[in-house]
């Protein structure tokens, strides 16, 4: 059988052919899937998708109608997806529950070391042979406070080089993690944890009750020279609203490697486009704030347990076998 796979980038395509060669052949294309791409899946029981897929009620039918029957999603989210229609037309959806948290939680200590030091600024300028110090000074990390929202697998992970660097922790979730308390955090209300929070990192799923967490109520709540880190998902903050805050000169550093219009542009090259998301555009030229394209992710190690599990949830599939990967299972035969 041959399994048609979207969005699958350049470093991706070896470890795709090598993962699923014992099995099953793959098909692997570097476009993502959507309305006008979703044609292309004809004939194809199996199609694999990545997080930045948009996958809606046409999409779906379009799927559907041309013999799909098992959408195997290489990413722990599922925002991108309509549940309720795939389930209607009897598809089976599975994810990757779980892969590699250090990945995420080292990116998003990447970004925040970034932001504080303006490594990225001090690059530019010494590309440029500009060695002066001006306006590059930033703080110790040790001995301020940091909040956590979501300490899942992922914002443990964050909590612990947290901890390696001396910080007073501070978490918010629907539930205690037990490992973050033991390392000394305190689960407070989310206004409280904006309101005393030096460095604010989000590590929870993007759900209807989760969207625009970071709303202007609480980027006001914010402590003026706050750094803001968010490596899950662009519609946890609300965007618009970061940028009037930005414009007023608040904030000592945003790094974002997520954004809530992200479809259409992340993983793409407009380098030799006009690029008409205005705030998007507006929020790239803040000297404090450094945007990078969903790549937190990104290392050989998470990627590399992504495919095995995507491999294993086509498997299981083909096996009649439901995992805890599984979405949306198989509609039943009568």
């Amino acid at each position: 059988m041959e399994i048609l796979a979207f969005g699958v980038q350049a470093d991706e395509r070896p470890l795709m052919e090598k993962a699923f060669s014992p099995h099953h052949e793959i098909r692997c294309l570097n476009v993502f899937l959507n309305e006008d791409t979703a044609p292309i899946a004809a004939g194809y029981e199996i199609v694999s998708t990545s997080v930045n897929a948009s996958l809606d009620n046409r999409v779906l039918q379009t799927l559907a109608a041309g013999g799909t029957q098992l959408i195997a999603q290489r990413s722990t989210g599922f925002n991108n997806i309509d549940l309720r229609v795939a389930e209607r037309l009897g598809l089976t959806v599975a994810r990757v529950s779980s892969y590699s948290p250090y990945s995420v939680a080292e990116f998003a200590w990447t970004l925040a070391t970034a932001v504080n030091r303006r490594i990225v600024r001090a690059s530019n300028r010494t590309r440029d042979f500009d060695f002066r110090l001006d306006g590059l000074m930033g703080r110790d990390l040790r001995g301020r406070t940091v909040g956590v929202l979501g300490t899942g697998k992922i914002g443990e992970a964050f909590t612990r080089i947290a901890h390696g660097f001396g910080m007073r922790l501070l978490g918010w979730d629907v539930d205690v993690n037990p490992a973050c308390a033991e390392l000394g955090m305190a689960y407070v209300s989310k206004e409280e944890l904006f309101a005393e929070a030096d460095l604010v990192s989000l590590h929870v799923p993007l759900l209807p009750a989760t969207r625009h967490l970071v709303d202007a109520s609480a980027l006001r709540a914010m402590k003026d020279d706050a750094i803001l880190i968010n490596s899950s998902r662009g519609g946890l903050i609300d965007t618009e609203a970061l940028v009037r805050e930005l414009r007023a000169g608040r904030f000592a550093g945003v790094g974002l490697d997520v954004y809530e219009a992200e479809a259409g542009l992340f993983f793409l090259d407009k380098s030799l486009e006009v690029v008409e998301d205005d705030t998007l555009a507006r929020l790239v030229t803040f000297p404090n704030v450094v945007v990078t394209s969903h790549q937190a992710y990104y290392t050989h190690d998470a990627v590399s347990q992504i495919i095995e599990t995507t491999v294993q949830n086509v498997l299981d599939y083909r096996a009649g076998r439901r995992s805890e990967n599984v979405l949306v299972p198989a509609a039943p035969t009568s």
